[in-house]
């Protein structure tokens, strides 16, 4: 897949007005959520640069940072068996499924550490699942698919790849760490190309 950009720009223009309205956290997340499940209901804007696996670990690929730093938008490609730890955003986010599938454990730190909370759910392409600190936070996401990759479409609440996050150990503990994003070239949206 070549990727026609046409639905991302639009897409990104339409999550620009949205943010820039200054709506309540769960205005931004319902909405959010409309919009990220229209872009992910079609799998052909991609460009495949930005869904290549790597064998090490998972991959976060930088789509677009809203210059104000108030989004940014990153594909996360999972090989087969490829999982995060137990991991924190700090900021509103939502996960639309482009391609494969996701599961997502939430969890939760209580008096004895770190538990899951809830059944683990699956996200298949088209769904849409949202994080933030208000409404839970803390989940471990893995691919679903033994045999194959699996790529989903993050957007969040601040230039998630520079916000100081946390990994969770089993007793609760707290890992401080800064993400990044994986090596790409960078998508200009809204550059014309002579």
């Amino acid at each position: 897949m070549s990727g026609d950009l046409a639905p991302l720009r639009r897409f990104v223009r339409q999550v620009e007005t949205l943010v820039a309205r200054g709506p309540a956290e769960p205005d931004i997340l319902h909405e959010g959520a409309r919009l990220l499940g229209e872009l992910v209901r079609r799998d052909t804007w991609l460009p495949d640069v930005f869904a290549r696996p790597d064998p090490e670990r998972y991959q976060q690929y930088l789509l677009h940072r809203d210059p104000q730093a108030r989004f940014s938008l990153v594909s996360f490609v999972w090989a087969p068996g490829q999982s995060t730890p137990v991991h924190d955003h700090t900021v509103w986010g939502l996960v639309g499924m482009l391609r494969g599938a996701e599961i997502s454990q939430a969890y939760r730190v209580g008096p004895a550490g770190l538990s899951p909370h809830g059944a683990p759910t699956r996200l298949e392409p088209g769904g849409v699942e949202a994080v933030s600190p208000t409404i839970g936070d803390i989940h471990q996401v893995a691919n679903a698919r033994a045999d194959r990759t699996s790529v989903s479409i993050h957007l969040y609440g601040a230039d998630i790849g520079q916000v100081r996050r946390h990994v969770y150990a089993p007793d609760g503990g707290l890992k401080p760490f800064v993400s990044g994003y994986s090596p790409a070239p960078s998508l200009d949206l809204f550059t014309p190309v002579p």
